[in-house]
């Protein structure tokens, strides 16, 4: 029977610098996802079309993968909750959400209001967890959501623009809906590891995105080859892999702390899209940039010692 993770009992140093490694993989792979999602619907992809291509893509390299490793299997039944939680808000929903607001909204933007989940968790794991949250995480939190505030406030978004609002109340979606899967995983710790069960996760995200796709489908596609490669990438290297590590961090560390460290990868991502899309590095971005990593840093310190 599986029990829901005790967020009260300490991680241990090994652990954390494990859950911590995944934590870099995810940002490192997953920062760079946003900018040539952005990359490929300038060259012709329509929003949805690309994430649903992202999950198959994804699905098929994760069995791929753990068929060739003889970890590929069927889900026990208490693995279903996090299975339908992560396929449907993690992956589905998340896609659906964040794809067809990148069509409006920078990709550096993008990869920050994408990744707010912390706003979203923090509350919601008081509520509903009972997770403790040290004063340490509390100044760890404060210091992303400050650098948040500085990437979105009124001095770096176009509030009179329709399509930036509701590009960036598509994205604040997105990040709620991650954060209900976080939850879910931290609650119903799966039966078989997570790693095996990634193909499912993505199967259940394809399902729900292919009736979507008919919002697009008089005008959907992939574009042009520029774009099948940017989905080449996203879709069989950043996609399941990146995943794979965010789902193994959020497993080990509180989560608290995998919501601050998922903080990252927006600030990858700004640096990411200055390089690839030309987007320009603005003092907002790089006040904001630097208050996310200090609240990284104090994240990683209180779950060492803990």
């Amino acid at each position: 029977m599986s029990r829901a993770i005790d967020a009260s009992q300490p991680v241990s140093a090994t652990s954390a610098a494990r859950g911590f490694g995944y934590l870099l993989i995810s940002v490192t792979l997953l920062s760079s996802g946003w900018p040539l999602t952005k990359l490929a619907i300038d060259h012709g992809a329509a929003p949805l079309w690309f994430a649903e291509g992202r999950a198959v893509l994804s699905g098929l390299v994760a069995a791929a993968l753990l068929a060739a490793s003889r970890r590929l299997v069927l889900p026990r039944r208490g693995d279903w909750p996090v299975i339908l939680a992560v396929g449907a808000f993690q992956l589905g929903i998340y896609f659906a959400l964040a794809h067809l607001a990148v069509a409006w909204v920078a990709a550096g933007r993008t990869a920050v209001l994408a990744n707010t989940t912390t706003i979203f968790v923090v509350p919601l794991s008081l509520i509903f967890l009972r997770e403790p949250i040290p004063p340490a995480r509390w100044v760890a939190t404060l210091m992303g959501l400050g650098g948040i505030a500085v990437l979105v406030g009124p001095w770096a978004i176009d509030w009179a623009s329709r399509r930036a609002l509701v590009g960036n109340a598509l994205l604040l979606g997105a990040a709620l809906s991650w954060s209900i899967a976080i939850l879910v995983l931290r609650r119903f710790p799966p039966v078989s590891p997570m790693a095996s069960l990634l193909p499912w996760c993505f199967l259940v995200a394809a399902l729900i995105l292919a009736p979507l796709l008919l919002r697009e489908a008089p005008r959907g596609g992939l574009g042009d080859p520029s774009a099948w490669g940017c989905l080449a990438y996203v879709g069989l290297l950043a996609g399941p892999l990146g995943t794979w590590g965010v789902i193994e961090a959020t497993v080990i560390l509180p989560a608290v702390v995998a919501s601050v460290g998922f903080l990252a990868t927006p600030a990858f991502g700004i640096l990411l899209s200055n390089w690839i899309l030309g987007e320009p590095i603005t003092p907002d971005l790089v006040a904001g940039t630097a208050l996310i990593l200090v609240g990284v840093g104090i994240a990683a310190v209180s779950g060492r010692r803990r």
